[in-house]
């Protein structure tokens, strides 16, 4: 395809790829040649460096995770402060509407963060189409990122990721595994002597069960079957009824053909199914305007008996942030598992390349400085002595290393970090808990059998194949727009008509005016240039 190979050749001058160069060596934008060594140091960079401010907005990994209150107790801060010479102006939130409305706000109000993590669901495609973000091309290169591109992202996925034929994001690093299962109260089974479900029909005689049956013996009908967040705009897709119908979450190709779940002409009787079970009224009530962390305040108390997980931990009795250990600490007799409601079926498809970090195109113009020192940092956190202290805390203290063992020492933790507000949670931002990317091996004192259960099968549920490649649009089409009527129907048909009946006319609507037959062409397009499909 013509415009990615232009765009490609871009990326490939500001990373300095030349074939002349050995395994070791990279070229830079200007020729000259780097040798391309991840950092290790712990020693500060040059002094020389001038102390600038550094606006950031990232995410929290959970919503009761919080910087501490005073100041001295944050140790990654006050080290990313003294190692790179600035001063950090942190905001933070949970993923979703809010969080994205937050940057709307300060973008709209002349206030934009110098960087940060997107969470739109069209990864920057509106900010790209407005003109906000900056070019990467004389910040972002294997010399100035070295530990990025060694342990989590490669030059031809930096490529691929790009988006209207422009350099102006970089993926988070991600995890290549998959944790996606679907949790219930085992507990509640066993008062109710039913057994976990594995098949669609068992889990919705569950889901009546858990609502009319007093699951959790109090004596009041209080309780219902399943939650997950609509976010006041869409139709989740953690609905069992997505992969009932054949739609794995989020994408994927089918008989040469990128196959997008949610314009799917199989959505109308996704639609109905959702509406068959809310009619049931073993749904809870607040599931459109739930947002992310509504799930599990209702899960926690036992107001609801099944929701879905997506990382590793979800439910681990390890994990002090979980959604066992808060239930327990409400009920010593919860007992969530994993399990899937639709049998020996992919839950999705295998992770690629998501969410990106974008940078500020005012802070390039005002103080290119600050985007550089902001690659610094990323790159930082991105290499083990960032990733060691943004996951685990401080050698020697919150945990012990012997060769590449790390063992965790639990009180310390608890003490000055999980009381603290579990900060780690906000400071790991950048890379998840993939420790074996570093050949490291990771002993947390506290997991149980239980939690060595639920890793096994979670990571036995099968996995889609995924679409191969960070899929970009077409030049100058509003991605975000597209998605936006999307979700006003979906939302319209369950909500209002309470049938799929019309998604044929809706989708009609969505592919041609909304230009998605456009945008899914150019993705099949890009797919078969990469020889992906045929």
């Amino acid at each position: 395809m013509k415009k990615i190979t232009a765009l490609s050749l871009v990326i490939a001058a500001s990373m300095g790829v030349s074939t002349a160069c050995s395994d070791k060596e990279k070229t830079t934008g200007q020729g000259a040649t780097a040798t391309v060594t991840p950092s290790t140091s712990t020693s500060t960079p040059s002094t020389s460096l001038a102390k600038i401010p550094l606006k950031l907005f990232i995410s929290a990994n959970n919503a009761s995770a919080s910087l501490p209150q005073n100041p001295a107790d944050d140790f990654v801060k006050k080290a990313i402060e003294e190692k790179f010479n600035v001063t950090l102006d942190v905001n933070y939130m949970l993923p979703g509407t809010d969080y994205t409305n937050k940057i709307n706000a300060m973008i709209a109000g002349n206030d934009a963060p110098d960087f940060w993590r997107d969470s739109n669901g069209d990864g920057g495609n509106k900010y790209a189409l407005t003109g906000i973000l900056a070019d990467m091309t004389p910040y972002v290169s294997p010399s100035t990122m070295p530990n990025y591109f060694k342990y989590w992202i490669t030059q031809e996925e930096l490529k691929l990721y790009q988006i209207q034929n422009q350099f102006i994001r970089i993926p988070l690093a991600y995890d290549k595994n998959v944790y996606r299962s679907y949790y219930i109260r085992k507990d509640w089974l066993d008062k109710l002597g039913l057994k976990v479900p594995s098949s669609y029909d068992e889990y919705f005689k569950v889901l009546k069960a858990f609502t009319e049956n007093d699951p959790d013996g109090n004596g009041k009908k209080d309780t219902y079957g399943f939650t997950t967040a609509g976010g006041g705009t869409s139709l989740s897709l953690d609905w069992p009824e997505w992969i009932k119908n054949g739609l794995t979450y989020p994408s994927f190709a089918e008989n040469n053909k990128y196959i997008d779940m949610q314009t799917d002409a199989r959505v109308q009787q996704v639609v109905d199914d959702i509406v068959k079970v809310i009619g049931e009224g073993v749904i809870d009530p607040d599931w459109f305007l739930n947002k992310a962390a509504n799930v599990l305040d209702k899960a926690v108390p036992g107001r609801v008996g099944v929701v879905i997980g997506n990382t590793k931990d979800f439910a681990y009795d390890s994990m002090s942030q979980s959604l066992q250990s808060k239930s327990k600490a409400i009920n010593p007799n919860a007992n969530w598992v994993a399990f899937n409601p639709l049998g020996n079926v992919a839950l999705r498809t295998a992770p690629s390349a998501g969410s990106p970090i974008l940078f500020s195109k005012s802070a390039a113009e005002k103080n290119p400085e600050k985007l550089k020192r902001a690659v610094m940092v990323l790159d930082w956190l991105a290499g083990e002595e960032g990733y060691l202290l943004t996951h685990y805390g401080v050698e020697g203290k919150h945990y012990t290393r012997k060769g590449n063992v790390i063992t965790l020492n639990i009180e310390a933790r608890d003490t000055d970090i999980t009381k603290k507000g579990d900060f780690l949670e906000i400071w790991n931002f950048f890379a998840p808990y993939t420790p074996e990317v570093f050949g490291l091996q990771v002993i947390d004192p506290r997991e149980s059998d239980r939690d060595r259960e639920l890793y096994k099968f979670i990571t036995s549920i099968p996995v889609r194949p995924n679409v191969g490649a960070g899929l970009a649009p077409p030049e100058g089409v509003d991605l975000g727009a597209f998605r936006a009527r999307q979700n006003e129907l979906h939302v319209k048909m369950v909500l209002e008509e309470k049938s799929g009946k019309n998604w044929p006319i809706y989708r009609e609507e969505v592919l041609n005016k909304y230009k998605g037959k456009l945008i899914f062409d150019a993705y099949e397009t890009q797919m078969r240039a990469a020889g992906l499909i045929k």
